[in-house]
């Protein structure tokens, strides 16, 4: 099944339109990025182009307050709305699109100052950040089963004694009001230097409710405290980060008519507490070798629920048709890695190979509580039932990984890169229902990867890499046969360029993949009973071959003083080769959430008096919401727009984001959901 319409002319006028906004050549030069997230932190100019780094300038000038809001900067990156903040992510059209049950198994990584949050970045807020870094496909050596598609890193502002605080206040429309203060310095005759930084954010949340007459069922009430420490005695630099993140947002997001206006007598939440620490140590005394430890450990506490019939007494009178479900997680994780890297005395072959080799350790513990109650009365039938369900699991998983990386030089201008992982994940699992696994299985992963430097302004890059998932099981009621599923492996063959000219003014990196999953795990869903909009049956099972190809491209232009401007593109094309199950044939069909296109152009105007005008404009492509269905979003183009004054010490600015009150869809559901015949409708969760 392919597209009815031809985006190609409205792709074109869009990037067009962007275009044509670039000003005269100057003399500003860019920073050079390190990638945080890259084992031996490399600048980004070393590495391969399928790296996205967004820096604070970027993060400050794009995005207000959530790792949400700077996702469309980043080319083929998408998020699917089941949840009040985005943390279902897919990258190159690979990723969750829920998870309510189950053994955590995301297939992109998330982590923040080292600290796994994978699957549950709820918390990922944005105040008193230096930098994230987004890795673009399977990162089987670094990362293992977590990043089957690729990772974000979050990286807080360091410690430091010529770090600035911090002070700022946000209003906004729809209630929205924030504050945040962060400060720091080095103790006096010490080499301790310290970082505090908090932050609070709330708003009403775009959505008004009549029947509660309230305009809050779905706000925002989202609190971050930070601590970090850095200290550096003789040969060691050690740094401790410690957290704690309270996000309490509600989830009312859904309307019966796909409006903003919502009915729902039973408001959800979607709800998570950590707390988390991580303390990374460095021993640089060897000219041989140097070592890394990084411990971490995180607890955290997850409530997500949500009015499952959309409604209220009076809009399903005759008819009595009230259900909710309920869930509560609680998730600990404790990680353990320790590093190897060779110094400058220790490269093999002549002085012309540098290497690395590690282990990784992990426990994690996850238990799930899941409560789906409701009433159904059919007065004119008589027909009437009642739903109380209730299923509480515990999940626990011990991971142990051996890694290692091999960067040899070929010639005056190669860079050859071999890496390897092996990793073996034993987990054990039992619920209220009687249902107890203990699943086990080794992983192998890793890359070859060639670079070379063309010239000082342009390198060129090649690369093979395996990223892998753990297989896993399905929970509660499930259809025969698909209790169980098989772990996954990804293939990827990429190439690309980095360059720069006009002494770094202008930069252009571009990668091209090509993707092939020959045992590709399908998360689908069906209804059981049309009368119950909590009996959906979400089950994973190895279905699917799929393969996907696509484009990455970010261009920077920063023309002197006065005028910049930046266009990132990522052209995808993500189809399932079979698909083939008893309730389903998609063979051919494009995967859910996989837009053709992810579009973001901006231009900057500054003067020197510090007066900015700055236009940021996103696009993204119709995509499937779904494998269980074929109902697709629309293509949207989105603006956004900033005017304000730079002095030495402050910033002043008024900000809109979605100028233009574009309705745009970040989910959608096809069910059954209005008595008494329960028709199939394609219901949207709108975009802010």
């Amino acid at each position: 099944m392919s597209r009815t319409t031809n985006p190609l002319p409205r792709l074109a006028a869009f990037v067009v339109a962007f275009c044509a906004a670039s000003g005269a050549p100057g003399e500003e030069t860019i920073d050079e990025i390190v990638v945080t997230a890259d084992f031996r932190e490399r600048e980004a100019a070393e590495l391969p182009p399928s790296i996205s780094v967004l820096d604070t300038a970027t993060i400050r000038k794009s995005a207000v307050q959530h790792f949400e809001e700077l996702i469309h900067l980043v080319p083929n990156l998408n998020w699917s709305g089941d949840g009040h903040r985005a943390r279902y992510l897919q990258i190159r059209g690979v990723g969750e699109l829920e998870q309510y049950e189950g053994a955590p198994n995301p297939s992109v990584g998330f982590l923040i100052d080292d600290i796994d949050f994978s699957g549950i970045a709820t918390i990922a807020t944005l105040f008193d950040l230096q930098q994230v870094d987004v890795l673009r496909g399977p990162q089987g050596t670094r990362y293992g089963a977590n990043a089957l598609a690729g990772l974000v890193y979050v990286r807080s502002a360091e410690p430091g004694p010529d770090v600035p605080g911090r002070l700022q206040v946000t209003a906004g429309g729809d209630g929205a009001l924030a504050g945040g203060l962060a400060f720091g310095g080095a103790l006096a005759g010490s080499e301790l230097a310290y970082r505090i930084a908090a932050h609070h954010y709330e708003s009403d949340g775009f959505r008004d409710n009549p029947y509660l007459d309230r305009d809050d069922t779905n706000g925002r009430r989202e609190t971050m405290l930070r601590a970090k420490l850095a200290w550096q005695p003789g040969d060691w630099q050690l740094g401790l980060t410690t957290v704690f993140a309270d996000v309490d947002d509600g989830y009312d997001a859904f309307a019966i008519d796909n409006s903003l206006t919502v009915l729902s007598d039973r408001p959800g939440r979607d709800a998570q507490s950590s707390i988390a620490a991580a303390l990374r140590a460095e021993w640089s005394g060897s000219e041989r070798f140097r070592v890394t430890s990084i411990t971490t450990a995180a607890d955290s506490d997850i409530d997500f629920s949500f009015d499952a019939d959309w409604g209220n007494d009076e809009s399903w009178a005759p008819f009595t048709y009230d259900f909710v479900s309920l869930n509560e997680r609680s998730r600990r994780t404790l990680s353990q890695e320790f590093r190897l890297v060779s110094g400058p005395g220790g490269r093999l072959f002549d002085d012309r190979a540098a290497w690395l080799v590690g282990v990784y350790f992990m426990e994690l513990d996850d238990g799930l509580v899941t409560i789906n109650r409701g009433d159904y009365l059919d007065p004119f039938s008589g027909f009437e039932f009642a739903v109380d369900d209730l299923l509480a699991s515990g999940f626990e998983a011990r991971t142990a990984a051996v890694f290692g990386e091999l960067d040899v030089d070929v010639g005056e201008a190669g860079l050859l890169t071999v890496g390897l992982r092996a990793e073996r994940r034993a987990s054990d699992y039992a619920d209220s229902s009687d249902l107890a696994l203990s699943p086990s299985e080794t992983m192998l992963g890793g890359e070859l990867r060639y670079r070379h430097d063309v010239s000082e302004r342009l390198s060129v890059f090649a690369g093979l890499s395996r990223g892998y998932k753990a297989g896993g099981f399905n929970l509660g009621q499930v259809l025969a046969g698909r209790r169980e599923f098989g772990a996954e492996a990804l293939w990827n063959l990429e190439l690309g360029l980095r360059s720069a000219w006009l002494a770094d003014r202008l930069t252009w990196n571009a990668a091209l993949f090509y993707n092939r999953r020959p045992d590709q795990q399908v998360r689908t869903s069906f209804q059981l009973d049309p009368g119950d909009p909590a009996s959906f049956v979400f089950f994973t099972d190895n279905a699917a071959k799929g393969e996907s190809l696509g484009l990455e491209s970010e261009l920077r232009y920063d023309a002197g003083e006065r005028w910049a401007w930046y266009l990132n593109l990522g052209l995808l094309s993500a189809e399932f080769d079979e698909f083939v199950t008893p309730e389903v044939d998609l063979g051919g069909r494009e995967q859910a959430h996989a837009p053709g296109y992810s579009l973001a152009a901006g231009v900057e105007w500054r003067h020197p008096s510090g007066l900015f005008v700055r236009a940021d404009a996103v696009a993204r492509d119709s995509f499937y919401f779904d494998v269980s269905h074929d109902r697709q979003s629309q293509a949207y183009e989105l603006l956004n727009a900033r005017v304000g004054f730079d002095a030495e010490s402050w910033r002043l600015q008024l900000w809109a984001r979605n100028l233009f009150d574009r309705r745009y869809a970040v989910r959608g559901f096809f069910f059954g959901n209005e008595p008494p015949d329960f028709p199939d409708t394609l219901y949207i969760r709108q975009g802010d």
